[in-house]
């Protein structure tokens, strides 16, 4: 199992990760836009650039990203616009921390099979600290 931190950003994620990926080196391990995205995620003709998922390795972790869509909620607020994502090693993890997690808090979106090779869930823990989970699916191609 391993954490990462994810950002997500109004419409400049773009801006946000050339500067980080200035800081610290390296290249991008994966960048999309939304309109890179599967069709009937409702995400508006004016957002279709706005960065769907960046992912930047910095030594042994990987600085994740994303710009918020109107189809999924409020622009998020500086400050309040990061989540700890963890990779568990079994979807069977994946609910328990799920479970756990969500106890008192707040299941945004529930474990699920997701378009990108992914078994994803969101939670707000009862701390207010929200969590991305993410078990890779895809095999692994090497």
């Amino acid at each position: 199992m391993h954490l990462e931190t994810y950002l997500t950003f109004d419409g400049n994620c773009r801006e946000v990760f050339e500067f980080y990926r200035e800081v610290f080196g390296g290249e991008f391990s994966f960048i999309s836009t939304f309109g890179e995205g599967p069709p009937g995620m409702g995400i508006a003709e004016d957002e279709q650039d706005r960065i769907m998922h960046v992912s930047l390795p910095i030594g042994a972790s990987v600085l994740m990203g994303s710009d918020s869509s109107r189809a999924f909620g409020p622009a998020p607020e500086a400050g309040s616009n990061f989540s700890l994502s963890v990779t568990p090693d079994s979807r069977e993890q994946c609910d328990e921390l799920f479970a756990k997690l969500s106890a008192g808090g707040n299941a945004t979106t529930p474990m699920q099979d997701m378009f990108w090779g992914a078994y994803f869930g969101q939670v707000t823990d009862k701390f207010g600290i929200q969590w991305m989970i993410n078990f890779d699916t895809a095999p692994q191609q090497g």
